[in-house]
């Protein structure tokens, strides 16, 4: 038993943990105190607060316009480090998951008297760009990918919560349907009561926020700090390139004389005879580019002529004319 004891202490104190302080760790009230600290945060938190409880009268609790309006300033002018961690905290008990589901003043944003049909209500989100164009993201980022480890499109948490929040304050605005601390289910204030034939298409949108896995393994990741994508991006890959290769210049810009004609060398052949031409006053000649292989023994002029090539001129006519291309190359 004294074993056990000492064995549990070293546990908490190895990994940091203080067992009476993480029982009661209220996440969403942290959240809610660092949003205080930032100005930014602090000011248009308190703003959507005080609109969404103002009362108008006896038989209206509030203007949800108006609270509306001042959620969309919220949640698009505040950094998502702090707005993120109010929506999407964990909780360990119940009464931290009801301030959770309190971060939206849902009795002014979200409940009403009566619940819509939900395809009734998103026909009249449809109506607004701002709210169709707030659907269709969701329903891009959200919908639930049964070929990731995460079950959202390309495992990218992040945009799936960004497309949940973006949805706030406006006629298709979701929240937690209850202060359950251990599931998460989120849903439209709306029922399929009185959908008709179109019971079954009803039911498949609502079931995009009640029973949405990527949408809950996205809020419980974040809430767990394990929000980073577990996938890898695609890599991208870069072309590979062929080498380059240089075009060998006709005659080497070194060559000045028959003397550094060498081994291996590209030579030009220039058949004036055969065109008929006069050289010295025809601009156009017909080159052949041969491949030759010219020895010249040392301290002799004499040139080993190679067996066979496409110019059949002898080798002192060759030199002839390597020797005329280079007078005209100089004028």
């Amino acid at each position: 038993m004294i074993l056990a004891n000492a064995f549990c202490l070293f546990f908490f104190l190895g990994t940091g943990a203080d067992p009476a302080v993480s029982a009661k760790s209220n996440h969403c009230l942290d959240a809610a105190k660092a949003c205080n600290l930032n100005e930014n945060c602090k000011k248009l938190r308190s703003s959507y607060i005080s609109i969404c409880n103002r009362e108008i009268s006896p038989t209206e609790r509030c203007n949800r316009r108006k609270c509306h309006k001042a959620l969309r300033q919220f949640f698009d002018r505040v950094p998502s480090e702090y707005t993120y961690r109010m929506l999407f905290c964990s909780c360990q008990d119940q009464a931290c998951a009801e301030r959770r589901r309190q971060t939206i003043l849902p009795s002014c944003s979200y409940e009403d008297k009566e619940k819509p049909n939900c395809l009734d209500l998103r026909s009249v989100c449809r109506t607004d760009h701002l709210c169709r164009s707030r659907l269709a993201d969701f329903h891009a980022n959200c919908h639930a990918s049964y070929q990731t480890l995460t079950g959202c499109p390309a495992d990218n948490y992040q945009a799936c919560l960004g497309s949940y929040a973006g949805m706030i304050g406006f006629d298709m605005t979701p929240n937690y349907v209850d202060s359950s601390p251990t599931g998460i289910v989120v849903s439209p204030w709306c029922s399929c009561r009185g959908s008709g034939n179109m019971e079954e298409e009803c039911e498949k949108f609502l079931r995009d926020f009640t029973e949405n896995p990527c949408l809950r393994n996205a809020i419980q990741a974040f809430g767990n700090g394990t929000e980073v994508n577990l996938s890898p991006k695609n890599p991208s890959f870069q072309a590979t390139q062929a080498p380059r290769v240089e075009k060998t210049p006709s005659l080497p810009d070194d060559l000045s004389d028959s003397t550094n004609l060498g081994t291996s060398i590209i030579t030009t052949c220039t058949s004036v005879e055969e065109q008929g031409l006069k050289a010295n006053s025809s601009k156009e000649l017909s080159m052949c580019f041969t491949e030759l292989t010219t020895n010249i023994i040392p301290g002799s002029n004499k040139v080993i002529r190679p067996s066979s090539g496409s110019c059949r001129a002898r080798p002192p006519a060759a030199l002839t004319a390597v020797s005329f291309l280079m007078l005209k190359l100089a004028l």
